[in-house]
């Protein structure tokens, strides 16, 4: 079979497997696919652990629990979310019977500040895996020690991404050269919520709209090659972007280019890793989002890759959601329509991470 033509995965076009000729560019490109203070109900205590089921899920659970607040201002004795899970599944590929679950989650509390971090990455490229992992294991650790954490959280978070960035670089045992993850965080911390974003994973609220309708809010936004500001500072770095054009007619997402080589075919503009793509002007500077939670209008948090955003838009996840009675639904149906719909159109699956929080107490089929 043809190589698929969505995804995020990136490779250098010498290394792709099955990859169609682009017209007009002469050479072989990058492979397509790519409350008051108190006693507070939250779900705090993981309760899960990686699972060997169908060679490749990772779910991370969430158990009740009555977590005694002590005293102190209400406002940091209260957090939003009451309850989340999350799971991370690998995909399929047929021509790569080896594939690993490139994919990583990261659900984190810190309770002598009430804050919750839900982290989904996506890794690509051959060493992605290991890119993402790597990430999993030192992030929250790096942002929870950092001096800013209490003050000034998005300070701790940026310099904690670009060290744990700059170790995964200097680790020779990861060959980071075309290969890298994306990021994208909730770090929600009594009722402020705050949204790093690094590429084309994704945090979107689900919130009540006009006529009692749970509507979708779509809070980070991705970092594609072709969006005015991020193509700019790619051209003015001496690299280029197109979509591949494929021998049958049909175009790739736009990718990020070498000014004088057709790799590395980067499906984003914003990453982490990928030094070969950081020459090229894609950068890995992480861009926030912040604001207030409601609790008379927000109801849950989506954090995914976008093995989930590829074939299905903020409205028809959070439509799907609304029917969950708790998260751990919610991301088993998410996770299972993704792949359903990534089989129908590429026959191929790609890795799919999905976090679900919800907030103020919030069940399913109740605005």
């Amino acid at each position: 079979m043809s190589a698929p033509r969505r995804g995020s995965t990136a490779q250098s076009y010498l290394d792709a497997p099955n990859v169609d000729t682009p017209k007009g560019h002469g050479k072989k490109t990058a492979e397509a696919d790519k409350s008051p203070v108190g006693a507070i109900r939250r779900r705090l205590s993981v309760a899960g652990s990686t699972e060997t089921i169908d060679g490749g899920i990772e779910r991370l659970s969430v158990a009740d629990q009555e977590e005694k607040v002590e005293g102190g201002d209400a406002s940091l004795a209260r957090c939003a979310v009451t309850e989340y899970s999350g799971l991370s599944k690998k995909g399929h590929a047929p021509y790569n019977p080896r594939k690993k679950n490139q994919d990583s989650l990261i659900m984190a509390d810190h309770a002598e500040t009430n804050s919750l971090v839900l982290c989904v990455l996506d890794g690509h490229g051959e060493a992605g895996d290991g890119v993402s992992q790597h990430f999993k294991k030192e992030l929250a650790k790096e942002m929870f020690s950092h001096p800013a954490w209490v003050a000034d959280p998005k300070k701790a978070t940026k310099d904690a991404i670009l060290k744990v960035e700059q170790q995964i670089l200097r680790n020779s045992r990861v060959d980071t050269e075309f290969s890298g993850t994306t990021l994208s965080m909730a770090i929600v911390r009594g009722n402020t919520i705050i949204g790093v974003n690094v590429g084309d994973s994704r945090v979107t609220i689900g919130k009540l709209g006009p006529g009692g309708k749970i509507v979708s809010e779509e809070f980070t936004h991705d970092h594609k090659p072709d969006t005015p500001d991020e193509k700019k500072r790619i051209i003015n770095a001496g690299g280029r972007v197109f979509a591949v054009e494929y021998d049958d007619g049909i175009d790739g997402p736009m990718r990020v280019w070498l000014g004088h080589m057709d790799v590395p075919g980067l499906a984003m503009s914003r990453s982490l890793g990928d030094a070969v793509a950081h020459t090229a002007g894609v950068i890995s500077e992480p861009e926030f989002f912040e604001r207030e939670l409601d609790a008379a209008t927000d109801r849950f948090l989506l954090v995914a890759t976008d093995g989930l955003w590829e074939f299905m838009d903020n409205d028809e996840c959070v439509g799907m959601a609304v029917e969950a009675s708790e998260p751990r639904i919610s991301v088993d149906a998410l996770v299972r329509e993704a792949n359903q719909r990534w089989m129908r159109e590429e026959q191929v699956i790609d890795d799919t991470t999905v976090i679900t929080a919800h907030l103020f107490n919030y069940h399913g089929g109740h605005c």
